[in-house]
């Protein structure tokens, strides 16, 4: 399930971080990381769903 949930993050890393987390400061901080930069919203969802 996790490198589904990679995959999507590589894709839509807002999408990745809502279904390892759900609304909540992570999903909000990758939206404004993946507003401000592609590749940084995708890092911060792939370290997010590996951390667990």
């Amino acid at each position: 399930m996790d490198l589904l949930r990679i995959v999507v993050a590589i894709f839509l890393p807002p999408l990745g971080v809502f279904l390892q987390e759900g609304i909540g400061t992570q999903f909000w901080i990758n939206i404004l990381l993946t507003l401000l930069g592609y590749i940084p919203g995708i890092i911060h969802a792939v370290w997010i769903i590996v951390k667990r």
